[in-house]
């Protein structure tokens, strides 16, 4: 509220209420305002940007760099010096700044390494668990040009690369396959070699048949071959076809062959009602599968 008078000497004067001049004095200006807000969060950003390079500053100083690695596994196709050698140049930043996934991968890295787990343990340790790769096979690729390969097959069908040299076992299987198909071979090499063990036992042997390449084709194809000489053509199909097959054609073998008392040198049963034999001295015998021979099976010219 402003009420005005004129004064003795001719001019004029303004009084304010006490209210109004409260309000007048209590508020600044728009841009006096403006630009307190703005130097109010300037130094807020200035202060987090202070703490920040402090932390950063704190997080690199040598006092927290890893000190101690401690590596928890039963090695035995490995040792500590090739893990030394192998995963530590590839080790990055101290213990808060260390990337723990880019540490795993360093130690999966690590011939003969299937699976690592990193974990900080304070004060400046990392704690490493390893899991070994168990070989189970040789792995051929048939993708590849030279048809050599160095890689093996582990527990888990997973393909890993590694010293085929420092396995102990010479007797292990070969797979052969296209790239990414060895834990669909691993998967049947089990189940069918249960089923094709009576064969060693057949042409009188004392052993099971054992596997020595289980193969699957491009085309989706499987073939085997044991360690008696038998080489078999088992066809396409799924697991479960594939095993019925064969255990058919183990089942009828012995009477098939028992006039003949040779060796199998190949069987195929890629036959819809039957497969075809070729012993040893004598060129191809034809057997119905599920139908046992009450005379010696036929021979009949190989094919061309």
């Amino acid at each position: 509220m402003v009420a005005a008078s004129m004064n003795p000497a001719g001019g004029w004067s303004a009084m304010l209420s006490g209210s109004a001049v409260a309000h007048d004095a209590g508020q600044a200006p728009w841009d006096v305002r403006l630009m307190n807000r703005a130097t109010r969060w300037a130094l807020i950003l200035a202060g987090f940007t202070v703490l920040a390079l402090a932390v950063t500053w704190l997080l690199r100083h040598g006092n927290f760099a890893i000190q101690r690695i401690r590596l928890e596994a039963e090695l035995n196709r490995t040792s500590v010096a090739t893990v030394r050698a192998n995963a530590l140049p590839r080790l990055e930043g101290n213990f808060f700044t260390v990337d723990l996934q880019a540490a795993r991968r360093a130690f999966e890295a690590v011939p003969w390494v299937q699976r690592a787990e990193v974990q900080r343990h304070w004060p400046g340790q990392l704690r490493v668990r390893l899991v070994e790769h168990k070989a189970v096979a040789l792995w051929e690729s048939a993708d590849a040009r030279d048809g050599r390969d160095d890689r093996l097959v582990g527990q888990d069908g997973t393909v890993f690369q590694a010293n085929p040299g420092d396995v102990e076992d010479e007797n292990l299987p070969r797979f052969k396959g296209p790239d990414g198909t060895a834990a669909q071979v691993w998967a049947l090499y089990g189940p069918l070699s249960e089923a094709l063990a009576p064969i060693g036992r057949v042409a009188g042997g004392q052993q099971p048949a054992a596997i020595r390449l289980l193969q699957l084709s491009s085309k989706g194809s499987w073939s085997a071959e044991l360690d008696t000489g038998t080489r078999l053509e088992l066809g396409r199909g799924t697991q479960a076809e594939l095993l019925a097959r064969t255990e058919s054609f183990v089942r009828t073998l012995p009477q098939a062959v028992a006039p003949f008392r040779r060796p199998v040198l190949y069987a195929d049963l890629r036959h819809a009602e039957g497969y075809a034999l070729r012993l040893a001295g004598i060129s191809t015998a034809v057997a119905v599968t599920g139908k046992p021979a009450a005379a010696p099976p036929r021979a009949v010219k190989p094919k061309p």
